[in-house]
């Protein structure tokens, strides 16, 4: 795996793994020593930074035999219990977004890049006080069928509260397979808090779908960044280069895209600028290194608007940004979610995997947006009910017009 093939994503839990030598030293990979002791294991870390540390396994190791020894209901399931604790360690680091997939959600997690999984078809994150809630519900799911809005807080999953709750928890409690339901208890905007039950189905969803909006404007769907998207676009572009003949101006549209694979955001930037920094990445040292467009694609002298919002995140605010700082795109919809941080996964042998956060990224302009989102160049408000009622999508609407002036 090079640098460069990261996650960037909004998602769930935890992790660790406990390994026992024969004492020793070994070189770690992040370049410091550390030693290890058995029964019980001790682990302390030489030439460490920011600072040496030593660190005690004894009590781990009691209070798991303690567990086994006095616990009514025996026997306990041990892997359960080293989940548990693996979960609580990563939790302890206090980054949302630094996550442990056991091996079951590690494979959910893989077939959700792919596009398919079982579920209702909700992002979940937590906002500026901790709270659990809705980053984005996907196109053509149960969450957005109900509707459910990016920026809704639950705060009850089955009548269990979520104060607390890990992310890894949360989804597990609201996945499932299809046909069964879910009770969600929601709070929007100062409202009463409210129910909403939804059937989990199985999910497929199409990365990029385009179509011709007339008088020389072409519209891509980006509603994700997975495994499969760069293939997609390149489809979708094709298409719409062969049948268009000619435009000259493409809406690419973000809103309630959470984000996925970084490096299909530098992808399909490339569609639109070559040789410049699509982000730069910066390590907890402040190192710095760009990931630049290398290809020449096919819309390069077009105008570009982008469609944004609150459920717009990580690498669909990274492609925003590219094409707004590179492309002198215009940003339409609400301001974005703002996650500038990357995370690299380490995949384990039973199939389990970590998701840790290991750098920011940075805009080509070096500018970092975490918790602070994109503003749009115009701010419009979906009209939620003229939607229903008359299909009239505000946002793109405006982002319509704004192509027809000819920029």
């Amino acid at each position: 795996m090079t640098r460069f093939q990261k996650f960037e994503y909004i998602t769930i839990v935890v992790a660790v793994a406990l390994i026992s030598f024969f004492g020793g030293h070994y070189m770690g990979k992040m370049g410091f020593d550390y030693e290890l002791k058995n029964n019980p294991p001790k682990v302390e870390f030489l030439n460490k930074r920011p600072s040496d540390q030593s660190v005690d396994f004894n009590q781990f190791w009691e209070v798991y035999t303690t567990l086994n020894n006095k616990y009514l209901q025996t026997p306990i399931d041990g892997k359960k219990l080293m989940n548990g604790a693996i979960k609580g360690m990563v939790a302890a680091a206090g980054d949302p977004f630094t996550s442990y997939f056991d091996p079951v959600d590690s494979k959910e997690f893989g077939n959700s890049l792919n596009g398919v999984y079982e579920g209702i078809g909700a992002e979940l994150g937590y906002d500026k006080d901790n709270q659990l809630m809705i980053i984005s519900p996907i196109d053509g799911s149960p969450a957005k069928e109900g509707g459910i809005l990016p920026g809704d807080k639950v705060v009850k999953i089955n009548g269990n509260s979520t104060v607390g709750m890990t992310l890894g928890d949360a989804v597990n409690k609201i996945r499932g397979a299809g046909g069964t339901t879910v009770k969600l208890t929601l709070y929007r905007g100062g409202k009463e808090p409210f129910d909403l039950e939804l059937t989990r189905r199985k999910i497929t969803l199409n990365s990029v779908t385009w179509k011709d909006l007339g008088q020389g404007t072409a519209y891509f769907r980006v509603s994700k960044f997975g495994s499969e998207t760069n293939s997609q676009w390149d489809i979708a572009a094709k298409e719409a280069n062969t049948k268009m003949k000619e435009f000259d101006s493409v809406i690419i549209d973000v809103r309630g895209n959470p984000g996925g694979l970084l490096t299909s955001a530098a992808y399909i930037s490339g569609e639109f600028f070559e040789n410049k920094p699509v982000i730069w990445f910066e390590d907890k040292f402040g190192n710095q290194e760009s990931l630049d467009t290398k290809r020449r694609g096919m819309f390069p002298n077009q105008n570009v608007i982008v469609l944004i919002d609150e459920g717009s995140a990580s690498a669909s605010e990274i492609l925003a940004g590219a094409l707004k700082i590179n492309k002198n795109a215009i940003l339409v919809g609400k301001k974005s979610f703002g996650k500038g941080s990357i995370q690299e996964p380490v995949d384990f042998k039973d199939g389990g995997s970590l998701h840790v956060t290991v750098q920011k990224w940075l805009l080509p302009d070096k500018s970092w947006i975490h918790q602070k989102g994109l503003n749009p160049d115009f701010e419009v408000t979906f009209d939620t009910e003229n939607y229903k009622t008359n299909q009239i999508d505000t946002q793109l609407e405006k982002a319509k017009e704004i192509a027809n002036s000819k920029m």
